[in-house]
């Protein structure tokens, strides 16, 4: 991951400091064929896919802000139709940084009883869609020492509770909202046609999981993310290839590979989680390294192993604390005057 080195604040605030940090002029974008009409492209920052047919293109996540003109180099190569939408899958600045300038190469469409693009100016860009959550913590003040993300980079459009749906390029899309997992503004896209998942940072193939607390993230939230994405995937045989999915960051995968990762995930928690009810402090949890199986593989990405384990024994920790009930006090009676006893 591009963004190793920074901390989880200055990612939900656009990457600025990635930006300040890294030389994106000697980044290039791969773009990876997933189907016909559905490429990953792989650079800087997180995955972003394209989906395009004689409606449009619809993009999910942007990457960093200076990608942008790679991005929209890579998207004019595989379609002249204009940007329609783009969907943000959560509020993170290495997904959101490209936002201002993908969604203004766009145009928006309307429908009912004007149907056609809106004109050229500045309201005619395509539209930038996330769950409510995504909107409320950009709006927020930022944390201290943290810049506002810009007023361009905001979802133009959210929607509220599960899901929201549309036809675009003749196939069913659902934007499919997965509670205080990575955030608690996280969505994954299903393309259903394509039998297309885009998981945004709810499923990787190069790092531990990133439970970004300050923005609501639960490790269980995030567990039940990932047999979210397994409910949806169909493998082909033997669970691998059938349903493709794109991970917010690393390789293009497939159910087999959500299913070692959950269970490489479920695994640490519940090892930790037994930790917890011995009352070992969270030293001696780090001591006996609950992921070591796994560091090799994931260690040296942007979530460290001891930063994964600290963040979950402190939420089972508080989740034992909650459901261990406060003792009983005594009472002590006395008589009453006039009880005749």
């Amino acid at each position: 991951m591009a963004a190793a080195v920074v901390t989880g604040a200055a990612l939900a605030v656009g990457g600025a400091a990635v930006a300040q940090q890294q030389d994106f002029s000697k980044v290039e974008i791969d773009a990876v064929k997933v189907t016909d009409n559905i490429y990953m492209l792989v650079g800087a920052g997180g995955n972003t896919t394209i989906q395009f047919g004689s409606e449009g293109v619809l993009v999910v996540d942007t990457s960093f802000a200076p990608m942008s003109d790679k991005i929209l180099a890579q998207i004019k190569k595989l379609s002249n139709q204009p940007i329609r939408y783009v969907v943000d899958t959560h509020v993170h600045g290495d997904h959101i940084g490209g936002n201002s300038a993908i969604a203004k190469a766009g145009r928006t469409r309307a429908g009912g009883n004007v149907v056609g693009d809106l004109g050229t100016g500045a309201t005619s860009q395509a539209a930038i869609i996330a769950h409510e959550n995504v909107l409320t913590r950009l709006s927020a003040p930022p944390p201290q020492g943290q810049e506002q993300v810009a007023f361009e980079n905001w979802p133009t459009e959210t929607f509220i509770g599960r899901k929201k749906e549309m036809i675009f390029n003749g196939e069913a899309v659902q934007i499919l909202h997965q509670e205080a997992a990575h955030t608690d503004g996280d969505s994954l896209v299903m393309f259903r046609r394509n039998d297309v998942i885009s998981t945004g940072d709810l499923f990787t193939t190069v790092m531990y999981p990133f439970v970004d607390e300050a923005n609501g993230g639960t490790i269980n939230g995030y567990i039940n993310a990932l047999n979210a994405i397994l409910d949806l995937a169909v493998a082909s045989n033997v669970n691998e290839g059938g349903t493709m999915i794109i991970p917010g960051h690393g390789r293009l995968g497939d159910e087999q590979d959500v299913i070692e990762y959950r269970d490489m995930v479920t695994i640490i928690r519940d090892r930790i989680r037994e930790y917890v009810k011995r009352g070992m402090t969270l030293e001696q949890v780090k001591a006996r390294k609950p992921t070591l199986d796994w560091d090799r593989r994931y260690g040296d990405g942007f979530t460290k192993p001891e930063a994964f384990v600290e963040v979950i024994y402190k939420q089972l920790a508080a989740e034992k604390a909650a459901a261990t009930p406060a003792p009983a006090r005594g009472r002590t009676q006395t008589k009453s005057k006039g009880s005749g006893e």
